[in-house]
């Protein structure tokens, strides 16, 4: 086994044990609908990040944010217990960007698709410019010698 696969089996521990312990031990009332979404874990197993979402507005993403920095202490010490590493990674709380990217790129195919259909309505009655079969065929060119 790699030190990376060590570091990624160690990140999905980590994962499960975070979401876990925010859905079970932390009491914040301003923790809103968080989701951890991934977890990514140095080389040298030092430092973890970890992503998660908040379903909600600004404010309720701030509340959840300040709510994951006063709870750090106790997560870390639940991932040092469960994980049983010899030393527990610090752990960084980072807002994932997945839905604000997600919800960019579902507006620009949503322009995309109206491109299209305005293309597509515009030349539902156009015709093509020259003959409908421009290209010659042999024994029907001008001048030529049978």
């Amino acid at each position: 086994m790699t030190d990376t696969a060590r570091a990624r089996k160690l990140a999905d521990r980590i994962r499960v044990v975070v979401a876990e312990t925010l859905q079970r031990r932390i009491k914040d009332p301003r923790l809103g609908y968080v989701t951890i979404t991934d977890t990514r874990v140095t080389g040298d197993l030092r430092e973890a990040t970890v992503f998660y979402t908040v379903y909600g507005d600004e404010e309720e993403r701030a509340a959840s944010a300040a709510a994951l920095e006063s709870a750090k202490g106790v997560l870390r010490s639940e991932v040092g217990r469960q994980t049983g590493v010899r030393f527990t990674p610090s752990l960084t709380f980072i807002p994932d960007a997945l839905p604000e990217t997600a919800r960019n790129i579902d507006d620009l195919l949503a322009k995309a698709r109206a491109s299209d259909d305005e293309v597509r309505k515009a030349s539902s009655g156009a015709n093509y410019a020259g003959e409908p079969d421009p290209y010659r065929k042999p024994g029907e060119e001008e001048g030529e010698d049978a």
